[in-house]
């Protein structure tokens, strides 16, 4: 457009030019060999554009006949070129899908258009091709090639990393994931393992200054950096407590700066405290992390955090706990140990309740079985109790790749991954086994009910004298229909020819199977009286 625009400027310039010779008249007189030639102003002008555009219109024809050897050459140079592009795009193309007898046919091809030093994918295509074949051999023979040369040597160094990963071999895989992170902290790949090296071999203070690499690099985000390096200044306190308690102080006070919900790093900075008697600043720790989310750790280092302290004293501060806490099963939990503790069976049995109407689980069980036994040491109800565990859903744990862990780790055992320890209920038992209302606290279990015996046979009392009164028979005043006495010979015997005959009733025999009534239904029926006359 800005071309068009200077074009057309230029036009109109000469054309004004033009216009204002020819509004001005005048000669022009040129004596040259002995002759004298005179024009118009306006045709010398006309005369001398001619001439400046015949000469330029001679110096680009003669131009262009001297370059035309070159310029013959650079077309098919150029299209000779465009020819090896199109089949080294077409040889990416067949690798990506997986045709190895086309890619290994471009590639030929493609080597034969362009030299492999001007092209480096080349080199990558014939890596490739050699994959699809499976000759890994070729392929690791190519990525080692790349080596040499600076622009393609992150690409060697991530295809020996892959085919490292494939063999097995994780020194190896991590040696060259560990020489791209240094050239390119960028890389996800090379850093993410590189990582997990430096944490599987403890390198805890090389893991963190990855992580920072990371960071600066923005190849993580802010949060993401500081949970990694949360994790790894408490695996590095928990490395240190007991070798250098100082630095581990300072890496757990860190830890639980970068993440206050954290509960291994704020368990790890309290103990340390409470061993240098700095009791407040690491109950204040354990308080900000139990208001975050309850853990049973931390119960447990708050409640002993003096340990010197009465049991009475370590019920309060679990029921301190438990205000900061109120309707958590963690909380009622709390209380109930140091209750149990303390013996204050009353106050234990309660939470534990408490806790199991919460959240039904497995460790509730057991504690009330533990009360149970304390208390009563009745062995039928505490088997009742175990029983009833059994079916439970288990406790939370630390799980990380299906591995369950009492205590909390940086990294996993069976990927190597950092942070992969998670506080939850392990897959393989979150349902309930059994379920059934029998699994309730307050449900009553269920009995068979059997049949109430009467307190005293009916009797029926006869006349001595032989008078004509009918007999009277004593019977309860009211019965349940299940309840009914059983008509006896003797009773049969008794009644006088007049009277209606009764066959002597043969008492029900229950079945082995037979449920009997539910006392609830029973309740509901309405009371029916028998009479036997």
């Amino acid at each position: 457009m800005i071309r068009i625009l200077l074009f057309l400027a230029v036009v109109f310039a000469l054309g004004l030019g033009f216009a204002w010779l020819a509004d001005r008249p005048g000669e022009m007189v040129v004596t040259f060999s002995g002759y004298q030639y005179q024009v118009s102003l306006m045709v010398a002008a006309v005369a001398v554009v001619a001439v400046v555009a015949a000469v330029m219109i001679v110096w680009w024809l003669l131009k262009a006949l001297w370059n035309s050897p070159y310029t013959i050459s650079r077309y098919f140079r150029v299209r000779r070129r465009d020819r090896g592009y199109q089949a080294l795009s077409t040889g990416m193309i067949a690798a990506g899908a997986g045709d190895g007898a086309l890619a290994r046919k471009k590639t030929k091809e493609a080597a034969k258009l362009i030299r492999s030093d001007q092209e480096p994918l080349i080199q990558l295509l014939e890596a490739q091709a050699s994959l699809l074949e499976g000759d890994h051999e070729g392929a690791r023979e190519k990525f080692e090639t790349m080596l040499d040369d600076p622009e393609m040597r992150l690409l060697g160094l991530r295809g020996l990393y892959l085919e490292a990963e494939r063999l097995g071999d994780r020194n190896a895989a991590r040696h060259y994931a560990g020489r791209a992170a240094a050239m390119a902290p960028q890389l996800a790949w090379a850093a993410e393992s590189t990582l997990e090296d430096l944490t599987g071999r403890g390198d805890w203070d090389g893991a963190l200054k990855l992580v920072e690499a990371q960071k600066s690099t923005r190849q993580i985000e802010r949060d993401a950096a500081n949970r990694r390096r949360a994790v790894l200044l408490t695996a590095k306190a928990q490395a240190l407590i007991d070798s250098d308690p100082n630095a581990a102080k300072t890496a757990a006070l860190e830890a639980n700066r970068l993440r206050p919900d954290f509960a291994p790093a704020a368990g790890i900075a309290a103990k340390l405290l409470f061993r240098q008697n700095d009791v407040r600043k690491g109950a204040k720790i354990l308080e900000t992390a139990w208001k975050a989310e309850p853990h049973p750790e931390i119960a447990e280092l708050y409640t002993h955090a003096r340990p010197g302290d009465a049991v009475l004293d370590r019920l309060n501060r679990a029921k301190k706990l438990q205000e900061m806490k109120k309707n958590h099963a963690e909380s009622s939990l709390a209380v109930a140990r140091a209750a149990l503790d303390a013996q204050d069976f009353s106050t234990a049995r309660k939470e534990a309740e408490a806790a199991i109407r919460m959240d039904r689980r497995e460790g509730a069980y057991l504690l009330l079985a533990d009360i149970e036994e304390a208390e009563t040491g009745d062995q039928g109800k505490v088997r009742q109790l175990l029983s009833k565990a059994v079916r439970a859903p288990r406790d939370p744990a630390w799980v990380a790749d299906g591995v369950v862990s009492e205590r909390w780790a940086p990294v996993s055992p069976i990927t190597g991954k950092l942070d992969a320890f998670e506080w939850r209920a392990p897959m393989e038992r979150l349902g309930q086994l059994i379920d059934s209302d029998e699994d309730a606290p307050d449900a009553a279990v269920p009995t068979i009910a059997a049949p109430t015996k009467p307190e005293k046979e009916n009797v029926i009392e006869l006349n001595p004298a032989g008078s004509a009164e009918r007999p009277t028979a004593v019977a309860a005043s009211e019965t349940d229909e299940d309840d009914v006495a059983p008509v006896t010979a003797t009773a049969s015997a008794a009644v006088p020819p007049d009277g209606d005959a009764a066959e002597p009733a043969e008492e029900m025999a229950r079945l082995p199977d037979d449920p009997g009534v539910d006392p609830d239904d029973e309740d509901q029926k309405p009371p029916r009286k028998f009479r036997l006359f």
